[in-house]
């Protein structure tokens, strides 16, 4: 049962945080989080609704010396290129911070005063979770590579299993994660820094870096390929300087596939587990279909199973390690973004690793879920996240999912998202799915210096 007590945020990150890894350490699984403790990094923390600014109004922190051009006062991101290294030229904020300090967030308040850019507040430049934290520790190449290893070590153990359907009932529920229990127990108007929910410590997971609030915007640009990194900068100046976010639910596009890990796409998940074939129902149509025992057709640009076309959630193979451990791969991924987080492209694919925990007396209390990405397009190597997934019910418990179903009424008017009510008549140029959100940034760019794209033509 959760408690709720007056807990600081700091102190809650840092009791998360410092939890033991309880999944089994192996040369392809479970390996122990290396990072230490984690605090948020920014100004503006939203889902908690925290303005943790250390200076606003244009002024720096004691003891920071900020650059004479920083994301804020720059006119061309672009030249900036060997500034993005320095934590500064963020002013120390976490993606997150930068993408919701306008007051866009519903759980984040404004942290830009008189909307003026050049105001932008300063997060914690003392914080970080160390980059070394992030990668993943295993050491493959590839998901096929991973994939194969787990395989063999499942094979050595005498598995893969064909598990029967009495074994699996105990999958069969529905599954939240930390922050949410949080969000349900205090309510969103509610959650400040003083009101916090104590997660017992057998719900401990490890710090979510991928939700972008606990880590310098540096730090996650060092692990992006240089054009990866010229995509980030370019959505995150948009965003803090002019406020032109171009978040694709608001205007009924599809999330993508890296939406289950953001802060705001989650939306609980429901595992229905058979033998050869397990779903994932997560939020906002995020439902995914774990082929057990099928293989990847190899012959085409990326791993698949059906056409040569990328998917927007991609499609996935699985095996059962044990009645309690589900080795999962998915490929042929629709490159794309989630706000707040960086592109992914069309080679995205994942090895996610789901161990259901229990607790010392035996009850059940969720699902440890490991997940290594494997980008060679956009990662400079592959990365990892680790968290757990509540169980919260059965699944006909609760009321019952539902099916999003978007009804456009935000457009971007002069670049900018804007309300149109009905019967309002507007010119509006359809998008093609080719980075919409960049065609409208580089309208604000006028006379940026923007790379050169590579010529295709070229035979050089």
């Amino acid at each position: 049962m959760l408690v709720r007590r007056s807990i600081p945020l700091i102190l809650w990150c840092l009791a998360t945080a410092a939890q033991p890894v309880s999944a089994q350490q192996t040369a392809a699984r479970g390996a122990a989080f290396q990072g230490g403790a984690a605090e948020p990094v920014g100004a503006t923390l939203p889902f908690w609704n925290v303005d943790l600014s250390t200076a606003k109004g244009g002024a720096a922190p004691r003891g920071v010396t900020p650059l004479q051009r920083d994301l804020f006062t720059s006119d061309d991101f672009y030249v900036d290129r060997e500034l993005w290294k320095d934590p500064r030229y963020f002013r120390c904020n976490s993606p997150v911070s930068l993408d919701s300090m306008w007051g866009d967030y519903t759980t984040g308040p404004k942290t830009i005063t008189g909307d003026d850019p050049k105001s932008g507040p300063w997060g914690h430049c003392e914080r970080d979770t160390p980059r070394s934290a992030l990668l993943s520790p295993y050491g493959f190449d590839s998901a096929a590579e991973h994939y194969a290893a787990l395989r063999a070590e499942a094979a050595a153990a005498g598995g893969p299993i064909v598990p029967d359907y009495d074994s699996l009932a105990g999958w069969q529920a529905r599954y939240t994660r930390n922050l949410d229990i949080e969000f349900e127990a205090g309510g969103l108007t509610r959650m400040q820094a003083a009101q916090r929910v104590a997660i017992p410590p057998e719900y401990h997971e490890q710090p979510q870096w991928l939700i972008g609030h606990l880590s310098q915007t540096s730090t996650i640009l060092s692990l992006l390929t240089d054009e990866y990194q010229t995509r980030f900068v370019q959505q995150l100046y948009h965003v803090a300087h002019y406020n032109t976010r171009q978040w694709s639910l608001m205007y009924c596009r599809p999330e993508g596939f890296m939406r289950e890990w953001s802060g705001p796409g989650f939306g609980g998940l429901d595992v229905i587990a058979l033998p050869n074939l397990v779903v994932l129902g997560s939020g906002g149509n995020q439902d995914r279909y774990v082929y057990v025992g099928r293989e990847f057709v190899e012959d085409g640009v990326v791993p698949r199973l059906g056409d040569d076309v990328r998917r927007w959630l991609g499609e996935t193979v699985g095996f059962w390690h044990d009645a309690n451990t589900l080795v999962t791969w998915t490929s042929n991924v629709r490159g794309w973004f989630t706000h707040a987080s960086f592109e992914h492209s069309d080679e995205l694919q994942t090895i996610e690793i789901f161990k259901r925990r229990f607790a010392d007396d035996g009850r059940y209390l969720g699902l440890e879920h490991e997940a290594i990405f494997y980008d060679a397009q956009a990662l400079v190597a592959p990365v990892r996240t680790l968290r757990f997934l509540a169980r919260v019910g059965g699944l006909t418990d609760g009321p019952p999912k539902t099916f999003t179903h978007c009804q456009q009424t935000i457009f971007p008017i002069e670049g900018k998202p804007r309300h149109v009510a009905p019967g309002q008549i507007i010119e509006y140029e359809v998008p093609g799915y080719d980075r919409p959100w960049a065609v409208i940034f580089e309208r604000f760019e006028g006379e940026m210096q923007r790379p050169a794209k590579p010529d295709i033509f070229s035979f050089d």
